[in-house]
């Protein structure tokens, strides 16, 4: 059997382990395994990456633990502001979409976005009415109501402060992501958002660009970031890994040490990254005090962990 292998991630951030409970731990642990098995079982069949990471990265959507999808934060307007993006390495095929509202599973219809239409990021109306148009799923504003969320935009509401999901106590950076290799060598990545907590404008983050949250290239590496998306921006962080691997020759977790640790503290880069190479290497490296992740390799047993 050939090597396939799948990772995710569900945030990162200054995690304090005073506020982390063994019943909280052990319910984000659950829903990350949880993933991880799901985008497993597709390789394992003989299923394409692209079809891992996605499945992957809806279970985290759905999951209301995490900044993406159901457990989306509210932006200044009390909305749920979601982006999403996936690229698969065979073709660089990708596809993007930001500011949609009220769809349920944002990565399936950034997935849509890639093989239904000749773009790569659509957002704001104009996505939703492509969601529409191809019958996505959607569900109303209490879909996305959770208390805590409510509670943490209501700290921020009406100033001009906005709130990184995880800049304090347990909360976490709001991204969820996979990147997965198949049985036939191919790679996939994606990324999930539902941004920063009181966030105006329409800002945009990392998660829905090519090359800063999202990248997949079969000449290297699947890359999902998580963290300031600003900073992710301007480093290009996740073609960064790929172009350190193609023209330096660096191995993944070399090339993801120097993106994670060297190019983005500057930038005030806090955050991480998963990735994994044309072998089946997979590496989870952050600069903060912890990342929710969840990798396994083959067939091999599923691993998960929240601290370094």
């Amino acid at each position: 059997m050939k090597p396939f292998a799948i990772a995710v991630h569900g945030g990162a951030g200054t995690i304090a382990r005073a506020e982390m409970t063994p019943a909280r731990e052990k319910s984000y642990r659950e829903a990350l395994e949880e993933a991880v098995r799901r985008g497993q079982d597709v390789l394992q069949r003989g299923g394409h990456a692209l079809d891992a990471v996605e499945t992957a990265v809806r279970v985290l959507e759905d999951s209301p633990h995490f900044n993406a999808g159901r457990g989306s934060v509210f932006n200044a307007d009390g909305q749920h502001e979601m982006d999403a993006s996936i690229m698969e390495g065979t073709s660089l095929r990708a596809g993007a979409v930001a500011c949609v509202h009220n769809v349920k599973n944002p990565v399936s219809l950034a997935r849509l976005v890639m093989e239904k239409s000749p773009h790569v990021l659509l957002s704001g109306m104009g996505a939703f009415e492509f969601a529409h148009r191809h019958k996505v799923m959607l569900e109303d504003d209490q879909y996305f109501f959770d208390q805590f969320r409510y509670e943490q935009w209501q700290r921020t509401r009406g100033t001009d402060t906005y709130q990184l999901d995880h800049s304090d106590e347990d909360r976490k950076y709001g991204t969820v992501g996979a990147v997965a290799l198949d049985q036939q060598g191919g790679l996939a990545a994606a990324t999930s958002t539902g941004g920063m907590t009181n966030k105006q404008f329409q800002r945009i983050g990392d998660s829905p660009l090519i090359g800063a949250g999202t990248y997949a290239n079969n000449r290297t590496c699947a890359v999902s970031c998580t963290g300031h998306g600003e900073s992710f921006i301007r480093a290009v962080a996740a073609h960064e890994v790929h172009a350190r691997m193609a023209h330096g020759g660096l191995p993944l977790v070399e090339a993801v040490r120097q993106v994670v640790h060297e190019v983005l503290p500057p930038l005030e880069g806090d955050g991480g990254m998963i990735a994994v190479d044309t072998n089946g290497h997979v590496v989870l490296d952050f600069n903060c005090t912890g990342m929710y992740r969840g990798y396994a390799m083959g067939g091999g047993a599923v691993e998960s962990a929240i601290f370094r």
